[in-house]
Protein backbone atom coordinates (compact mmCIF):
# COMPACT_ATOMS: atom_id res chain seq x y z
CA UNK A 1 0.00 0.00 0.00
CA UNK A 2 1.11 3.91 -0.55
CA UNK A 3 1.35 6.49 2.27
CA UNK A 4 0.28 9.38 1.52
CA UNK A 5 -0.23 12.62 3.02
CA UNK A 6 -3.91 14.68 2.78
CA UNK A 7 -4.49 17.77 3.13
CA UNK A 8 -5.63 20.74 0.45
CA UNK A 9 -6.44 19.51 -2.82
CA UNK A 10 -3.74 20.84 -5.84
CA UNK A 11 -5.94 22.44 -8.33
CA UNK A 12 -3.69 23.46 -11.79
CA UNK A 13 -5.38 26.38 -13.24
CA UNK A 14 -3.69 27.83 -16.03
CA UNK A 15 -3.91 31.75 -15.78
CA UNK A 16 -3.83 34.41 -18.38
CA UNK A 17 0.02 35.27 -18.35
CA UNK A 18 0.49 38.35 -16.52
CA UNK A 19 2.18 41.61 -17.54
CA UNK A 20 5.88 41.66 -16.70
CA UNK A 21 7.46 44.35 -14.17
CA UNK A 22 8.91 46.21 -17.79
CA UNK A 23 5.62 45.81 -19.47
CA UNK A 24 3.82 47.97 -16.98
CA UNK A 25 3.22 51.00 -18.43
CA UNK A 26 0.25 52.53 -17.72
CA UNK A 27 -1.00 52.99 -20.93
CA UNK A 28 -0.59 48.92 -21.03
CA UNK A 29 -2.09 49.11 -18.24
CA UNK A 30 -5.38 50.61 -19.03
CA UNK A 31 -5.71 48.79 -22.68
CA UNK A 32 -5.98 45.29 -20.60
CA UNK A 33 -8.83 47.23 -18.39
CA UNK A 34 -10.31 48.22 -21.41
CA UNK A 35 -10.73 44.28 -22.36
CA UNK A 36 -13.21 43.89 -19.27
CA UNK A 37 -14.51 46.99 -18.18
CA UNK A 38 -16.28 49.40 -20.05
CA UNK A 39 -15.80 53.40 -19.13
CA UNK A 40 -14.41 54.54 -16.03
CA UNK A 41 -11.45 56.27 -17.86
CA UNK A 42 -10.59 58.30 -14.92
CA UNK A 43 -10.20 55.15 -12.84
CA UNK A 44 -8.40 53.23 -15.03
CA UNK A 45 -5.79 55.96 -15.58
CA UNK A 46 -5.29 56.87 -11.57
CA UNK A 47 -5.10 52.61 -10.83
CA UNK A 48 -2.47 52.41 -13.49
CA UNK A 49 0.10 55.04 -12.55
CA UNK A 50 -0.53 53.99 -8.85
CA UNK A 51 0.95 50.08 -9.91
CA UNK A 52 3.40 51.92 -12.44
CA UNK A 53 4.55 53.95 -9.76
CA UNK A 54 5.28 50.68 -7.25
CA UNK A 55 7.43 49.76 -10.74
CA UNK A 56 9.00 52.87 -10.29
CA UNK A 57 9.77 52.89 -6.78
CA UNK A 58 11.33 49.18 -6.72
CA UNK A 59 14.12 50.61 -8.89
CA UNK A 60 15.03 53.75 -7.07
CA UNK A 61 18.46 53.07 -5.50
CA UNK A 62 18.54 53.52 -1.44
CA UNK A 63 17.98 55.17 0.94
CA UNK A 64 15.63 57.69 -1.33
CA UNK A 65 13.03 54.19 -1.74
CA UNK A 66 12.02 53.78 1.86
CA UNK A 67 11.12 57.71 1.50
CA UNK A 68 8.36 57.28 -1.06
CA UNK A 69 5.24 55.85 0.21
CA UNK A 70 2.56 54.29 -2.62
CA UNK A 71 -0.47 56.54 -2.99
CA UNK A 72 -4.07 54.60 -1.61
CA UNK A 73 -6.99 55.42 -3.89
CA UNK A 74 -10.29 55.88 -2.90
CA UNK A 75 -12.42 54.92 -5.64
CA UNK A 76 -16.04 56.72 -4.87
CA UNK A 77 -19.34 55.67 -7.32
CA UNK A 78 -22.43 53.38 -6.88
CA UNK A 79 -22.44 50.38 -7.09
CA UNK A 80 -22.16 48.26 -9.83
CA UNK A 81 -20.00 50.46 -11.93
CA UNK A 82 -16.92 48.85 -11.72
CA UNK A 83 -14.85 49.57 -8.65
CA UNK A 84 -14.32 45.88 -7.78
CA UNK A 85 -13.73 44.74 -11.04
CA UNK A 86 -10.81 47.43 -11.90
CA UNK A 87 -9.42 46.42 -8.51
CA UNK A 88 -9.59 42.40 -9.00
CA UNK A 89 -8.93 42.61 -12.79
CA UNK A 90 -5.80 45.00 -12.04
CA UNK A 91 -4.42 41.83 -9.67
CA UNK A 92 -5.00 39.61 -12.38
CA UNK A 93 -2.90 41.23 -15.08
CA UNK A 94 0.08 41.54 -12.58
CA UNK A 95 -0.04 38.12 -10.27
CA UNK A 96 -0.64 40.37 -7.15
CA UNK A 97 -2.08 39.04 -4.41
CA UNK A 98 -5.58 40.33 -4.07
CA UNK A 99 -8.59 40.30 -1.33
CA UNK A 100 -11.75 42.50 -0.93
CA UNK A 101 -13.37 42.42 1.83
CA UNK A 102 -15.98 44.62 3.38
CA UNK A 103 -14.66 47.34 6.07
CA UNK A 104 -18.24 46.67 7.98
CA UNK A 105 -16.34 43.42 8.55
CA UNK A 106 -13.98 45.18 11.30
CA UNK A 107 -14.55 45.76 15.07
CA UNK A 108 -12.81 48.26 17.00
CA UNK A 109 -9.57 46.22 18.77
CA UNK A 110 -11.22 44.94 22.16
CA UNK A 111 -14.21 43.90 20.97
CA UNK A 112 -15.54 40.74 19.76
CA UNK A 113 -15.36 40.19 15.92
CA UNK A 114 -12.00 40.55 13.26
CA UNK A 115 -9.48 43.02 13.66
CA UNK A 116 -8.23 44.77 10.75
CA UNK A 117 -4.94 43.07 11.20
CA UNK A 118 -7.07 39.76 9.75
CA UNK A 119 -6.91 41.30 6.04
CA UNK A 120 -3.16 41.10 6.04
CA UNK A 121 -3.17 37.63 6.95
CA UNK A 122 -5.45 36.52 4.43
CA UNK A 123 -3.06 38.73 1.87
CA UNK A 124 -0.45 36.60 3.06
CA UNK A 125 -2.16 33.10 2.27
CA UNK A 126 -3.80 34.12 -0.85
CA UNK A 127 -0.05 35.18 -1.39
CA UNK A 128 1.51 32.11 -0.50
CA UNK A 129 -1.05 29.91 -2.45
CA UNK A 130 -0.29 32.08 -5.63
CA UNK A 131 3.30 31.11 -5.44
CA UNK A 132 2.19 27.40 -4.46
CA UNK A 133 0.83 27.13 -7.49
CA UNK A 134 3.07 28.56 -10.16
CA UNK A 135 5.40 26.17 -8.87
CA UNK A 136 2.58 23.35 -8.79
CA UNK A 137 2.87 24.38 -12.74
CA UNK A 138 6.42 24.41 -12.99
CA UNK A 139 6.67 20.55 -11.89
CA UNK A 140 3.79 19.40 -13.26
CA UNK A 141 5.21 17.12 -16.20
CA UNK A 142 6.68 14.96 -13.55
CA UNK A 143 5.04 15.18 -10.67
CA UNK A 144 2.16 13.11 -13.28
CA UNK A 145 4.79 10.66 -14.24
CA UNK A 146 5.98 9.69 -10.94
CA UNK A 147 2.32 9.57 -9.55
CA UNK A 148 1.30 7.16 -12.60
CA UNK A 149 4.07 5.60 -11.36
CA UNK A 150 3.31 4.56 -7.65
CA UNK A 151 -0.65 4.49 -9.10
CA UNK A 152 0.60 1.09 -11.28
CA UNK A 153 2.29 -0.33 -8.20
CA UNK A 154 -0.70 0.11 -5.69
CA UNK A 155 -2.93 -1.68 -8.99
CA UNK A 156 -0.09 -4.53 -9.51
CA UNK A 157 1.67 -4.89 -6.29
CA UNK A 158 5.41 -6.39 -7.09
CA UNK A 159 5.83 -9.28 -5.17
CA UNK A 160 8.79 -9.59 -2.78
CA UNK A 161 11.16 -11.95 -4.49
CA UNK A 162 10.97 -12.91 -8.26
CA UNK A 163 12.96 -14.24 -11.00
CA UNK A 164 14.74 -12.01 -13.58
CA UNK A 165 11.60 -13.40 -16.74
CA UNK A 166 8.97 -12.69 -14.02
CA UNK A 167 10.21 -9.05 -13.27
CA UNK A 168 9.95 -8.49 -17.27
CA UNK A 169 6.91 -9.87 -17.32
CA UNK A 170 4.98 -7.82 -14.45
CA UNK A 171 7.14 -4.74 -16.05
CA UNK A 172 5.08 -5.64 -19.58
CA UNK A 173 1.82 -5.83 -17.69
CA UNK A 174 1.90 -2.78 -16.08
CA UNK A 175 2.90 -1.06 -19.59
CA UNK A 176 -0.24 -2.40 -20.61
CA UNK A 177 -1.88 -1.03 -17.59
CA UNK A 178 -0.01 2.37 -18.03
CA UNK A 179 -2.11 2.86 -21.55
CA UNK A 180 -5.30 1.87 -19.86
CA UNK A 181 -4.48 4.36 -17.35
CA UNK A 182 -4.10 7.15 -19.87
CA UNK A 183 -6.53 5.59 -21.74
CA UNK A 184 -9.07 6.48 -18.90
CA UNK A 185 -10.01 2.97 -18.79
CA UNK A 186 -9.58 2.23 -14.71
CA UNK A 187 -10.63 5.57 -13.64
CA UNK A 188 -13.47 3.33 -11.07
CA UNK A 189 -11.28 0.81 -10.02
CA UNK A 190 -10.25 0.86 -6.30
CA UNK A 191 -6.66 0.83 -4.75
CA UNK A 192 -6.05 0.98 -1.24
CA UNK A 193 -3.44 3.57 0.03
CA UNK A 194 -1.90 4.48 3.51
CA UNK A 195 -3.03 8.34 4.13
CA UNK A 196 -1.17 10.51 6.58
CA UNK A 197 -3.50 12.93 8.21
CA UNK A 198 -2.58 15.67 10.56
CA UNK A 199 -4.13 15.60 14.42
CA UNK A 200 -5.31 19.39 13.99
CA UNK A 201 -7.03 18.60 10.33
CA UNK A 202 -10.21 18.68 11.90
CA UNK A 203 -9.98 21.98 13.97
CA UNK A 204 -11.62 24.28 13.08
CA UNK A 205 -10.52 27.94 13.85
CA UNK A 206 -13.33 30.41 14.09
CA UNK A 207 -11.09 33.52 12.67
CA UNK A 208 -14.03 35.25 11.85
CA UNK A 209 -15.12 35.29 15.91
CA UNK A 210 -11.58 36.82 16.84
CA UNK A 211 -9.58 34.08 17.28
CA UNK A 212 -6.85 35.04 14.24
CA UNK A 213 -4.03 34.58 16.97
CA UNK A 214 -5.11 31.03 17.69
CA UNK A 215 -4.88 30.39 14.20
CA UNK A 216 -1.61 31.43 14.00
CA UNK A 217 -0.81 29.58 16.69
CA UNK A 218 -2.39 26.41 16.09
CA UNK A 219 -0.57 26.87 12.29
CA UNK A 220 2.56 26.95 13.45
CA UNK A 221 1.93 23.90 15.99
CA UNK A 222 0.36 21.45 12.94
CA UNK A 223 4.28 21.42 11.07
CA UNK A 224 5.77 19.65 14.76
CA UNK A 225 2.98 17.36 14.99
CA UNK A 226 3.19 13.89 14.03
CA UNK A 227 0.79 12.66 11.51
CA UNK A 228 -1.73 9.70 11.97
CA UNK A 229 -2.22 7.23 9.24
CA UNK A 230 -5.74 5.13 7.93
CA UNK A 231 -5.74 3.15 5.53
CA UNK A 232 -8.60 4.10 2.57
CA UNK A 233 -10.23 2.63 -0.62
CA UNK A 234 -10.33 5.18 -2.94
CA UNK A 235 -11.09 4.67 -6.43
CA UNK A 236 -8.14 5.48 -9.55
CA UNK A 237 -9.42 9.04 -10.35
CA UNK A 238 -9.64 10.25 -6.74
CA UNK A 239 -6.05 8.59 -6.00
CA UNK A 240 -4.31 10.07 -8.78
CA UNK A 241 -4.97 13.48 -7.73
CA UNK A 242 -3.82 12.60 -4.22
CA UNK A 243 -0.48 11.01 -5.25
CA UNK A 244 -0.02 13.83 -7.79
CA UNK A 245 -0.20 16.40 -4.68
CA UNK A 246 2.68 14.48 -2.43
CA UNK A 247 5.06 14.39 -5.44
CA UNK A 248 4.35 17.58 -6.24
CA UNK A 249 5.03 18.56 -2.86
CA UNK A 250 7.94 16.77 -2.87
CA UNK A 251 9.64 18.54 -6.03
CA UNK A 252 8.83 22.00 -4.45
CA UNK A 253 10.93 23.84 -1.43
CA UNK A 254 8.28 24.89 0.55
CA UNK A 255 10.28 27.48 2.67
CA UNK A 256 10.84 28.87 -0.88
CA UNK A 257 7.37 29.04 -1.32
CA UNK A 258 6.86 30.96 2.16
CA UNK A 259 9.44 33.22 1.94
CA UNK A 260 8.14 34.60 -1.38
CA UNK A 261 4.87 34.55 -0.80
CA UNK A 262 5.19 36.89 2.42
CA UNK A 263 8.08 38.87 -0.02
CA UNK A 264 5.21 39.04 -2.93
CA UNK A 265 2.70 40.14 -0.22
CA UNK A 266 4.44 43.22 0.56
CA UNK A 267 5.70 44.18 -2.48
CA UNK A 268 2.62 43.28 -5.10
CA UNK A 269 -0.35 42.83 -2.65
CA UNK A 270 -3.38 44.58 -3.04
CA UNK A 271 -6.15 44.81 -0.81
CA UNK A 272 -9.37 46.31 -1.74
CA UNK A 273 -11.68 47.60 1.22
CA UNK A 274 -15.12 48.17 0.48
CA UNK A 275 -18.33 50.12 2.04
CA UNK A 276 -15.54 52.31 3.36
CA UNK A 277 -18.41 54.70 3.69
CA UNK A 278 -20.49 52.88 6.29
CA UNK A 279 -17.60 53.11 8.67
CA UNK A 280 -17.50 57.13 8.31
CA UNK A 281 -19.46 59.41 10.87
CA UNK A 282 -22.19 59.80 8.27
CA UNK A 283 -22.41 55.92 7.38
CA UNK A 284 -25.00 53.79 8.05
CA UNK A 285 -24.87 52.66 11.33
CA UNK A 286 -26.24 48.99 12.32
CA UNK A 287 -28.19 49.05 15.10
CA UNK A 288 -29.46 46.62 17.50
CA UNK A 289 -25.57 45.43 17.51
CA UNK A 290 -22.71 45.86 20.25
CA UNK A 291 -22.61 49.58 19.36
CA UNK A 292 -19.01 49.21 17.95
CA UNK A 293 -17.45 52.42 17.28
CA UNK A 294 -16.63 52.85 13.59
CA UNK A 295 -14.51 55.73 14.03
CA UNK A 296 -12.30 52.88 16.29
CA UNK A 297 -12.33 50.98 13.32
CA UNK A 298 -10.96 53.80 11.27
CA UNK A 299 -7.90 54.52 13.54
CA UNK A 300 -6.98 50.79 13.61
CA UNK A 301 -6.96 50.91 10.04
CA UNK A 302 -4.45 54.11 10.10
CA UNK A 303 -1.04 51.91 10.94
CA UNK A 304 -1.71 49.53 8.76
CA UNK A 305 -2.06 52.11 5.65
CA UNK A 306 0.78 54.13 7.17
CA UNK A 307 3.31 51.38 7.82
CA UNK A 308 3.22 48.73 10.49
CA UNK A 309 4.42 45.20 10.67
CA UNK A 310 1.73 42.02 11.36
CA UNK A 311 2.97 38.58 12.45
CA UNK A 312 1.00 36.00 10.55
CA UNK A 313 1.70 32.07 10.32
CA UNK A 314 4.84 32.44 7.58
CA UNK A 315 6.47 35.10 9.63
CA UNK A 316 5.89 38.97 10.27
CA UNK A 317 4.66 41.16 7.12
CA UNK A 318 5.28 45.08 6.29
CA UNK A 319 2.48 46.39 5.33
CA UNK A 320 4.35 50.09 3.70
CA UNK A 321 4.34 48.63 0.28
CA UNK A 322 1.15 47.39 0.16
CA UNK A 323 -1.65 48.98 -1.79
CA UNK A 324 -4.96 49.41 -0.56
CA UNK A 325 -7.93 50.85 -2.63
CA UNK A 326 -11.17 51.53 -0.53
CA UNK A 327 -14.33 51.90 -2.13
CA UNK A 328 -17.67 53.43 -1.15
CA UNK A 329 -20.84 54.64 -2.80
CA UNK A 330 -21.03 58.06 -0.28
CA UNK A 331 -24.30 58.04 -1.21
CA UNK A 332 -25.30 58.69 2.70
CA UNK A 333 -22.52 60.44 3.65
CA UNK A 334 -19.37 61.95 2.56
CA UNK A 335 -15.42 61.44 2.11
CA UNK A 336 -15.19 64.07 4.56
CA UNK A 337 -16.36 62.19 7.39
CA UNK A 338 -13.78 59.98 7.54
CA UNK A 339 -11.42 60.90 10.14
CA UNK A 340 -8.71 63.69 8.48
CA UNK A 341 -5.73 61.16 9.04
CA UNK A 342 -7.33 58.18 7.03
CA UNK A 343 -8.34 60.57 4.66
CA UNK A 344 -4.54 61.87 4.39
CA UNK A 345 -3.81 58.19 3.83
CA UNK A 346 -6.19 57.63 1.02
CA UNK A 347 -4.51 60.76 -1.17
CA UNK A 348 -5.68 59.56 -4.96
CA UNK A 349 -9.78 60.41 -5.25
CA UNK A 350 -11.49 58.96 -8.20
CA UNK A 351 -15.09 59.19 -9.13
CA UNK A 352 -16.38 56.32 -11.03
CA UNK A 353 -20.28 57.67 -12.94
CA UNK A 354 -23.09 55.98 -13.21
CA UNK A 355 -23.63 53.59 -16.26
CA UNK A 356 -25.97 55.07 -18.94
CA UNK A 357 -27.72 53.00 -21.93
CA UNK A 358 -25.00 53.10 -24.06
CA UNK A 359 -23.21 51.43 -21.51
CA UNK A 360 -25.22 48.72 -21.50
CA UNK A 361 -25.47 48.06 -24.79
CA UNK A 362 -21.28 48.03 -24.97
CA UNK A 363 -21.25 45.88 -21.73
CA UNK A 364 -23.19 43.13 -23.20
CA UNK A 365 -20.97 42.70 -26.24
CA UNK A 366 -17.30 44.24 -25.81
CA UNK A 367 -15.99 42.96 -22.69
CA UNK A 368 -13.93 39.48 -23.21
CA UNK A 369 -16.15 38.10 -20.23
CA UNK A 370 -19.75 40.20 -21.93
CA UNK A 371 -22.84 38.61 -20.70
CA UNK A 372 -23.84 37.32 -24.52
CA UNK A 373 -20.53 35.52 -24.93
CA UNK A 374 -20.95 33.88 -21.72
CA UNK A 375 -24.58 32.34 -23.00
CA UNK A 376 -23.08 31.50 -26.32
CA UNK A 377 -21.03 29.67 -24.65
CA UNK A 378 -23.41 27.51 -22.50
CA UNK A 379 -25.58 27.04 -24.73
CA UNK A 380 -22.31 25.50 -27.48
CA UNK A 381 -22.25 22.73 -24.64
CA UNK A 382 -25.98 21.81 -25.96
CA UNK A 383 -25.25 22.14 -30.12
CA UNK A 384 -26.81 25.76 -29.83
CA UNK A 385 -26.36 28.30 -31.78
CA UNK A 386 -27.21 31.76 -29.94
CA UNK A 387 -27.17 35.06 -31.95
CA UNK A 388 -28.55 38.47 -30.65
CA UNK A 389 -30.38 40.90 -33.41
CA UNK A 390 -28.82 44.81 -32.86
CA UNK A 391 -32.29 45.85 -31.84
CA UNK A 392 -32.71 42.78 -29.06
CA UNK A 393 -29.66 44.04 -27.77
CA UNK A 394 -30.58 47.64 -27.64
CA UNK A 395 -33.98 46.49 -26.14
CA UNK A 396 -32.10 44.69 -23.59
CA UNK A 397 -29.51 47.93 -22.55
CA UNK A 398 -33.00 50.11 -22.81
CA UNK A 399 -34.89 48.26 -20.44
CA UNK A 400 -31.61 47.42 -17.77
CA UNK A 401 -31.19 51.01 -18.27
CA UNK A 402 -35.24 52.26 -16.93
CA UNK A 403 -35.29 49.62 -14.11
CA UNK A 404 -32.22 51.46 -12.51
CA UNK A 405 -33.97 54.35 -13.47
CA UNK A 406 -37.21 53.68 -12.12
CA UNK A 407 -35.62 51.63 -8.82
CA UNK A 408 -32.61 51.58 -6.97
CA UNK A 409 -30.29 51.83 -9.22
CA UNK A 410 -27.21 48.86 -8.93
CA UNK A 411 -25.26 49.40 -12.27
CA UNK A 412 -24.56 46.51 -14.36
CA UNK A 413 -25.92 44.26 -12.08
CA UNK A 414 -29.50 44.54 -13.28
CA UNK A 415 -28.38 43.14 -16.51
CA UNK A 416 -27.37 40.05 -15.00
CA UNK A 417 -30.80 39.67 -13.53
CA UNK A 418 -32.33 41.16 -16.81
CA UNK A 419 -30.50 39.15 -18.57
CA UNK A 420 -30.98 35.43 -16.54
CA UNK A 421 -34.87 36.80 -16.50
CA UNK A 422 -34.88 36.37 -20.33
CA UNK A 423 -33.08 33.53 -21.02
CA UNK A 424 -34.57 31.44 -18.16
CA UNK A 425 -36.74 29.53 -20.28
CA UNK A 426 -34.48 28.71 -23.44
CA UNK A 427 -31.91 27.39 -20.49
CA UNK A 428 -34.53 25.39 -19.40
CA UNK A 429 -35.94 23.80 -22.75
CA UNK A 430 -32.68 23.59 -24.84
CA UNK A 431 -31.73 20.12 -23.93
CA UNK A 432 -34.78 19.19 -25.67
CA UNK A 433 -34.37 20.48 -29.18
CA UNK A 434 -33.00 19.13 -31.84
CA UNK A 435 -29.28 19.21 -32.12
CA UNK A 436 -27.37 21.81 -34.29
CA UNK A 437 -29.89 24.43 -34.09
CA UNK A 438 -29.29 28.47 -34.42
CA UNK A 439 -31.69 30.13 -32.33
CA UNK A 440 -31.94 33.87 -32.93
CA UNK A 441 -33.37 36.73 -30.18
CA UNK A 442 -34.84 39.61 -31.80
CA UNK A 443 -36.47 42.66 -30.16
CA UNK A 444 -39.70 40.81 -30.12
CA UNK A 445 -38.52 38.07 -28.00
CA UNK A 446 -37.31 40.62 -25.82
CA UNK A 447 -40.57 42.62 -25.38
CA UNK A 448 -42.26 39.23 -25.37
CA UNK A 449 -40.02 37.63 -22.32
CA UNK A 450 -39.57 41.37 -20.02
CA UNK A 451 -41.79 44.15 -21.58
CA UNK A 452 -44.37 43.38 -18.21
CA UNK A 453 -42.48 43.00 -15.94
CA UNK A 454 -40.59 46.00 -16.70
CA UNK A 455 -43.48 48.25 -17.01
CA UNK A 456 -45.08 46.58 -13.69
CA UNK A 457 -42.68 48.21 -11.12
CA UNK A 458 -44.46 46.49 -8.26
CA UNK A 459 -43.57 43.19 -9.87
CA UNK A 460 -40.49 44.36 -11.22
CA UNK A 461 -38.87 44.99 -7.52
CA UNK A 462 -38.91 41.38 -6.40
CA UNK A 463 -38.44 39.80 -10.20
CA UNK A 464 -35.86 42.24 -11.42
Amino acid sequence: MNEISQSFPVVVARPERPLRPDELSPQAIVAELDKYIVGQAEAKRAVAIALRNRVRRQRVPSPMREEIQPKNILMIGPTGVGKTETARRLASLTASPFIKIEATKFTEVGYVGRDVDSMIRDLVEVSVGLVHQEEVLRVEAPAHQLAEDRLLEALIPAPTSQPDEERDSLQATREKFRQKLRAGELEERSVELRISESPLSQVNVFSSEGMEQMGIDLGMLADFMPQRTVTKRLSVRAARQLLFKQEAEKLINQEEIRSRGLRRAEEMGIIFLDEIDKIGAGGRAEHGGPGVSRQGVQRDLLPLLEGATVRTRYGNVSTENILFIAAGAFNMSKPSDLIPELQGRLPIRVELHSLGEADFRRILTEPKDALVKQYQALLAVENLQLDFSKQALNEIAHIAYQLNQSMEDIGARRLQTVMERLMEDLLFETTELPRHQRFEIDADYVQTKLAQIAEDLDLSRYIL
